[in-house]
């Protein structure tokens, strides 16, 4: 790939955010002098300014200067923003996240890793398998790798940090890219080869129906480039109902089209819960896609394998936190088991350990999958499911799949809807946290479930749950879960 002469000096509005901060770290890496801002501070803002990039929080006219040369803006930026208004005074050329990203997937041989759930897992699992190889790609992620961690000094910040990262640096001409089909930005994209992991009811404030989610990716498929590879999850019923479009797009774009499934795996393919170490069906299926595209580029089986089995997960993908905070379990209540006087302190403290996992499921399948996943690595443990619920218009759309998706909890606790600055347009909904608490009680054999309507009281709310007589010689897990800032709740429960 060329590379320009001078370094550009980039501003990118809505740099905290996972696709935006690993744009402008590919940005940074190639010398250019990187600025930007957020609504907020977050973790990603603070590992960037370690970085060297200037953040800025809160989007003011006064951050927009004429030295910028390029401002690059994510999705949900709206066109009357400040620094957009500012910017076009200046005559300085604006971009958004994905036309910037397209541009460079006709600069690379770009891999396309899509779907509506999974994207994330299966990208970086192809990622490390062909970080070794000859491929050796840069990568750009929608979570975070401790793989990908490299120190950096600022001047602002000499010590060394050493964080999880959503971007590396190849030396090869490969990308491997997270591709969104939020606001139809993968349709920028022009790769070489693409995974679609599966199709579903996702991004409803964007999309009217599933039939129109489909014709996205029917789009997508056609922007793979001739001669390319095709890699599809027959598993998937929605995805496999467009099997003979796809296979008219494949003939005429001469397209090598590779349909994988978890249930009629060849028994050479060695991918299997044994190797896996990340539980569920789910990431089953996604090692599998990952496997299948990493054979059709040419890379040795045992090098396949070696990398799967050898991944541990991704951020905030059923990761494994800590244990609960023992000032939870503390309590003078005595309990009498088999006869004899127990303290509960004692029991939980020595006997069981709680561990804490953050999980980013905001959708119905992924939470069930998330769930189901869990239970199956901790059959006989309680599950306690914090779950923060993501944008309005998902939960009004989907409201009847979100009541039956918490089947494999026991536990349920519902916080407050995280309402996305830019996307939710429903400003009065009677669609909240509280109807679906209700609504879930309802049911038969749904979990237990608790309303939580200040997030202060989580902790109160746990430490009594926990000390309660029913969970008193029980296993506990418990999950963080949402695409919100319930991790930010995490922190607390592990202090």
């Amino acid at each position: 790939m060329k590379k320009k002469s001078t370094p550009q000096r980039i501003y990118f509005i809505g740099i905290g955010g996972i696709g935006v901060s690993a744009l402008a770290r590919y940005f940074l890496a190639l010398g250019g002098t990187i600025s930007g801002s957020d609504a907020s501070q977050s973790t990603i803002t603070q590992e960037l300014e370690k970085e060297g990039v200037e953040v800025k929080i809160g989007h003011k006219t006064s951050n927009i200067s004429p030295k910028i040369d390029l401002i690059i803006h994510s999705a949900v930026i709206p066109h009357d923003n400040p620094e957009i208004r500012k910017a076009r005074k200046l005559s300085i050329p604006i971009k958004s996240y994905s036309e910037a990203v397209g541009e460079l997937t006709r600069k690379y041989k770009t891999i396309a890793i899509a779907g509506s759930h999974g994207k994330s897992t299966t990208t970086a699992l192809l990622s490390l398998i062909l970080r070794n190889t000859r491929f050796d790609p840069t990568v750009i992620i929608g979570t975070k790798l401790r793989e990908f961690a490299s120190p950096r000094r600022s001047a602002s910040s000499p010590r060394k940090s050493a964080h999880s990262r959503n971007f590396r640096k190849g030396r090869s001409d490969y990308l491997v890219l997270e591709a969104d089909e939020y606001q139809k930005s993968f349709l920028h994209y022009s790769p070489i080869a693409a995974i679609i992991t599966n199709i579903d009811r996702e991004h409803l404030d964007i999309f009217k129906n599933l039939s129109e989610i489909k014709k996205i990716f029917l789009k997508f498929i056609n922007n793979i480039r001739p001669g390319g590879i095709l890699v599809v999850n027959k598993d998937d019923k929605n995805l496999f109902s467009l099997r003979y479009r796809i296979r008219k797009i494949a003939k005429k774009n001469n397209l090598k089209v590779i349909w994988h499934s978890v249930s009629i795996s060849p028994r050479k393919v060695r991918v299997s819960p044994r190797i896996l170490k990340i539980p569920g069906n789910h990431n089953l299926s996604n090692a599998l896609a990952a496997y299948t595209l990493a054979k059709a580029l040419g890379v040795n089986q045992k090098k396949i394998i070696n990398s799967i089995s050898r991944f541990r997960g991704a951020w905030r993908r059923m990761e494994y936190r800590g244990n609960l905070a023992i000032k939870y379990l503390v309590s003078n209540i005595k309990y009498k088991v088999s006869g004899s006087k127990h303290n509960k302190y004692k029991i939980l403290n020595t006997k069981y350990k709680i561990p804490v996992y953050d999980d980013y499921a905001h959708h119905p399948t992924e939470i069930k999958a998330t769930l189901l996943g869990l239970r199956q690595k901790y059959p006989k443990h309680r599950i306690i499911c914090v779950f923060q619920p993501h944008q309005v218009q998902r939960l009004k759309s989907l409201f009847k799949e979100f009541v039956k998706s918490f089947d494999h909890a026991d536990n349920l606790i519902l916080l407050d809807i995280y309402k996305v600055a830019g996307r939710d347009k429903l400003r009065k909904s009677n669609f909240d946290s509280l109807k679906l608490t209700e609504t879930i009680k309802k049911r038969k054999f749904s979990p237990s479930v608790i309303y939580l309507k200040n997030q202060k009281n989580l902790p109160k709310i746990l430490k009594n749950l926990l000390n309660s007589k029913s969970y008193i010689l029980n296993p506990v897990v418990i999950v963080m879960m949402g695409a919100g800032d319930i991790y930010n709740l995490t922190k607390i429960l592990l202090l």
